[in-house]
C-alpha cells in the first residue's frame, strides 16, 4: 500500500503568500471551534447562529477586504480565503458575511458619502450593526432592471413603495440597502433603517436549504426615507451590479470550501467502511468518484486564485468573476452529490455533512445570478453578442 496524498496535491499552498495562509489558518480555526460543533443544531432548528455576529467582527471578517472606517483592510485573496473556511463550515454563515460586506458595506463604501461611511461602517465591521440587501423582487430576479419598487421624491424626502424577496439577513438586518426606481425612471439606492415607518420584514419558512440562515421579505408601504440616506454616487444599475460582483468572487472562494468538507469527509468514509472484506476506497469505481472531486475542486482553486490576484491589481472584470462562480459552484454540488452518493444510506443523515452542503449549494447555485445567466454573461464577454434578449 503507498503512502496516500491527502493534502494540498498540487502544493498550491506555495502559491500563497504567508499573511494570507496566516488568514486561512485563522479562520479556520475558528469554524473549528466556533461554528461545526454548532451548527447541525441550527440546521435542524431552521436558526442562525446570531452569536457568532460579533465573534466574526473580532477577527476582521465582515467587510475584510475593505481599506478606512474601522475596516480591516486586507486583501482580495484573504477575503476569499476567508470565505472559503466559513463555508466549510456551513453556507449560511460564509452568507452572513458575503451580504455584510459585499453587498451592504461596499456599497456604503463605495458610492456612500462621508458621513454615510463615518456612521455605519464602523460598526458594521464590528458586527454591531447588521445588514441586508434589497434588490431582488419575486418577478425580477435574473432581470434586475425590471424591478418595481418605486421611490417617490417629497421634499427633502423619498417614498418608497414595493417589496423585496429572497433577502439574506433580512429580518434580523439594522440597515437595509434598497434599489428603487425614481419617479424620472432612475434607480438608485436608499439605506433604510429598522423601525422605518412603513418598513416591515417577514421571514420565509418551509426551506430545505440554507436553513442555518435568515432570508426574508422586505416591504416598503409609504415608508419615507430622508435625502441623506441615499447613496449619492449611485445612480442606475451598475452600482447594484458591481455590488453583486463583489459577493459572487467571494462566493467563487466560499464553493471550495463546501467541496473540501464533502471530499474530505467522503474519502474518510470510504477508507475506514468495509464491504466484501475490504474498505470501499479499494473499488475502482469509488477511487473514480474520489479522483474526480479531487481534481475538480483543485482546479476551482486555481481558477478563484487568479481571479483573485486579477482583482488586487485591478485588472479583473465581472465576466472573470462569473467564470470563477459558475464554475465552482457547479464543482461543489457535484461535489456534495458524489459525496452523498459514496456514504450510501448514512448520506441521508447529518450525522456527515454532504447532505447539509448538497441542500445549500441547491441555493448557491442560484443566487447572485443563476448558472445559466453566467454562462451568458461569459457568451457575451467572448462573442461581443447579447444573449438576454
Amino acid at each position: 500500500m503507498t503512502e496516500p496524498r491527502e493534502k494540498d496535491f498540487l502544493n498550491i499552498e506555495d502559491l500563497f503568500r504567508d499573511e494570507e495562509l496566516m488568514i486561512r489558518d485563522t479562520v479556520k480555526k475558528f469554524v473549528d471551534k466556533e461554528i461545526l460543533p454548532e451548527i447541525d443544531a441550527h440546521h435542524r432548528k431552521a436558526t442562525f447562529p446570531l452569536k457568532l455576529v460579533p465573534l466574526l467582527g473580532e477577527i476582521g471578517l465582515l467587510g475584510i477586504n475593505l481599506k478606512g472606517y474601522g475596516c480591516p483592510g486586507g486583501s482580495n485573496v484573504e477575503y476569499g480565503l476567508a470565505m472559503q473556511e466559513l463555508e466549510r463550515g456551513d453556507s449560511g454563515v460564509r452568507s452572513f458575511c458575503s451580504v455584510q460586506g459585499s453587498l451592504c458595506m461596499f456599497p456604503i463604501w463605495a458610492f456612500g458619502s462621508e458621513d454615510q461611511k463615518k456612521k455605519y461602517l464602523p460598526k458594521m465591521a464590528e458586527g454591531k450593526i447588521i445588514g441586508c440587501y434589497g434588490l431582488t423582487e419575486s418577478e425580477a430576479g435574473s432581470d434586475p432592471g425590471s424591478l418595481k419598487t418605486r421611490a417617490r421624491k417629497e421634499g427633502d424626502s423619498y417614498i418608497l413603495n414595493g417589496s423585496k424577496m429572497w433577502i439574506t439577513n433580512g429580518s434580523i438586518a439594522d440597515l437595509a440597502v434598497v434599489w428603487a426606481r425614481t419617479e424620472e425612471g432612475e434607480i438608485k439606492g436608499f439605506l433604510v433603517e429598522k423601525g422605518t415607518p412603513g418598513f416591515e420584514t417577514s421571514e420565509i419558512k418551509g426551506k430545505f436549504s440554507m436553513r442555518a440562515s435568515v432570508t426574508s421579505e422586505l416591504i416598503f408601504n409609504e415608508c419615507r426615507i430622508p435625502e441623506k440616506n441615499v447613496l449619492p454616487r449611485a445612480q442606475g444599475l451598475k452600482p447594484p451590479l458591481k455590488c453583486l460582483t463583489e459577493a459572487r468572487y467571494g462566493i467563487s472562494w466560499g464553493a471550495l470550501g463546501s467541496a473540501q468538507a464533502c471530499y474530505e469527509t467522503a474519502l474518510k468514509y470510504a477508507r475506514e467502511r468495509i464491504q466484501f472484506g475490504k474498505p470501499i476506497a479499494s473499488f475502482q469505481l469509488v477511487q473514480h468518484k474520489l479522483v474526480n472531486m479531487l481534481t475538480a475542486r483543485e482546479k476551482g482553486k486555481l481558477l478563484s486564485l487568479q481571479v483573485g490576484r486579477e482583482k488586487d491589481k485591478g485588472t479583473a472584470n465581472h465576466a472573470m468573476v462569473s467564470m470563477a462562480k459558475m464554475n465552482n459552484v457547479q464543482m461543489a454540488r457535484n461535489c456534495a452529490r458524489t459525496a452523498r452518493e459514496i456514504l450510501g444510506a448514512n448520506g441521508i443523515c447529518d450525522d456527515y455533512v454532504p447532505i447539509r452542503h448538497m441542500m445549500n449549494m441547491e441555493t448557491v447555485y442560484t443566487y447572485e445570478g443563476t448558472h445559466d445567466i453566467h454562462e451568458l454573461i461569459i457568451g457575451r464577454a467572448i462573442t461581443g453578442l447579447n444573449a438576454f434578449s
